[in-house]
């Protein structure tokens, strides 16, 4: 059965709104739906943080998330996943990345939910620039650090 109806994957520079992704997700079938609904905080390590920027390789970036997803698949049984991840300037707030999963129990979704993530963090080609009042670094994920 192809998971084509099922998997959704996008990333994109507009407005990321989680009950968008969570109807995309919803099925009758699940009693389950986790999502992670990560934000562009105000500080870091004491730096006041203007924005987020985020810039990827769309073609590469949407099948590494989809090669993720099926990964997931293979660990868990999920009904419905979605990875959105937006590109370009992500103020201070606001949205940059979702994740929501629903499956039958809620066991698979939370698990495969923070599986993902972690995934994506390390995976993913898309790169964070850190914009501060003083200032801005790009940054490399952490998570990329400690498979060493």
């Amino acid at each position: 059965m192809s998971n084509f109806d099922k998997d959704f994957v996008k990333l994109t520079s507009e407005n990321l709104i989680l009950q968008d992704i969570i109807n995309l997700v919803k099925d009758d079938g699940a009693g389950a739906i986790t999502t992670f609904n990560g934000t562009t905080r105000n500080t870091f390590k004491g730096k006041t943080v203007i924005q987020l920027e985020y810039e990827s390789y769309s073609p590469m970036a949407e099948k590494v998330l989809s090669d993720l997803i099926h990964e997931a698949r293979t660990k868990w049984e999920l009904t419905k996943t979605a990875i959105y991840h937006r590109t370009g300037i992500v103020p201070v707030g606001e949205t940059s990345v979702i994740i929501a999963v629903s499956s039958v129990h809620r066991q698979e979704s939370l698990h495969a939910v923070e599986w993902l993530i972690n995934q994506l963090k390390e995976k993913a080609p898309i790169w964070k620039k850190e914009v501060y009042s003083d200032g801005s670094v790009w940054k490399e994920n952490a998570e990329s650090r400690q498979k060493v």
